[in-house]
């Protein structure tokens, strides 16, 4: 097999050092920034390590391969992908691992579909420099079985979401509402444990009351819980906020969570389930449902 990469940055360099690990020997690459004297060094010593021939243009590679890995800023993956059209042969199988939304996903794969190509929208969902060739991917469109298995000989970890282009991609984008939102969270948290000397106190307290179950039964019960007790929760929060404002602390991850547990609290969810915890976190989803 022959694979190809459009963009090689620390992503492809990863995933292509340790396919050469497994025994894959050809390899090429375009990179923009190739010809870029603060960038070219880097490149090339990145191909060389990892047995990556580069070539001049985007297009030389897509004549050359049987599979490609497009590796690009989610903003410029659409384009790429109209660029390279014209390029596409039947039967290659173009896989997008950027994190652009569904919908350009969805775009991408048209624009490959209709000159014969097969398309893959790969979500990688780990760290490249820890993981290399065998991160796990979550994988969705056409070209998935394909996918699976011509890099099943070289131990990728791959895993098959559907042969709808873009779902793949939602579950990571959905997942980084909590992976990239709970930072904010910790750094307001830490700011404020920090200013009034006590870090020890509340890390302490936090780890107590989350290490003791699963994430899963950790956010069932705050979910659930929170559906009964919304306006005393916003009340407090409200406290919070005000504290936060005291020393001139942002307090903006305070107030959004204030507001959505406020938006809550207007269901009257108390009500609704008589005064009983509902069981399950998707109860309180579909009572939102309602209100959109």
């Amino acid at each position: 097999m022959h694979l190809g990469f459009i963009g090689f940055g620390e992503a492809a360099f990863e995933m292509a050092s340790g396919l050469k690990q497994q025994g894959l020997k050809k390899m090429t690459a375009y990179d923009p920034l190739w010809n870029v004297s603060e960038y070219s060094e880097l490149i090339s010593n990145r191909a060389a390590a990892a047995g990556v021939t580069i070539v001049q243009t985007p297009e030389e590679v897509l004549q050359q391969v049987n599979a490609v890995i497009v590796a690009v800023p989610a903003d410029k993956a659409l384009g790429v992908s109209s660029q390279l059209k014209s390029c596409v042969q039947k039967g290659i199988l173009y896989i997008d691992v950027s994190a652009s939304n569904p919908d350009v996903k969805k775009n991408i794969a048209k624009n490959i579909q209709e000159k014969g190509g097969k398309f893959v929208d790969a979500a990688m969902m780990g760290p490249l420099p820890v993981y290399k060739h065998e991160v796990p991917i979550l994988a969705s469109g056409d070209g998935t079985d394909t996918f699976m298995e011509i890099m099943q000989p070289f131990g990728m970890n791959i895993t098959k979401v559907s042969d709808v282009p873009g779902e793949a991609t939602a579950v990571k984008l959905v997942r980084s509402i909590y992976m990239k939102g709970v930072v904010g969270l910790y750094i307001e948290l830490l700011e404020a444990a920090h200013e009034f000397n006590v870090e020890s106190l509340v890390v302490d307290s936090l780890s107590e009351t989350i290490n003791g179950r699963t994430f899963e039964e950790t956010m069932n019960r705050l979910v659930t819980g929170t559906a009964l007790h919304a306006v005393r929760r916003s009340v407090e929060l409200g406290g919070t906020i005000a504290m936060l404002d005291s020393v001139n602390i942002d307090s903006s991850m305070s107030k959004a969570a204030k507001e959505k547990i406020e938006k809550l609290a207007s269901l009257n969810l108390k009500d609704k389930f008589k005064g009983e915890k509902p069981e399950h976190w998707l109860q309180v989803i579909e009572a939102f449902k309602v209100t959109n």
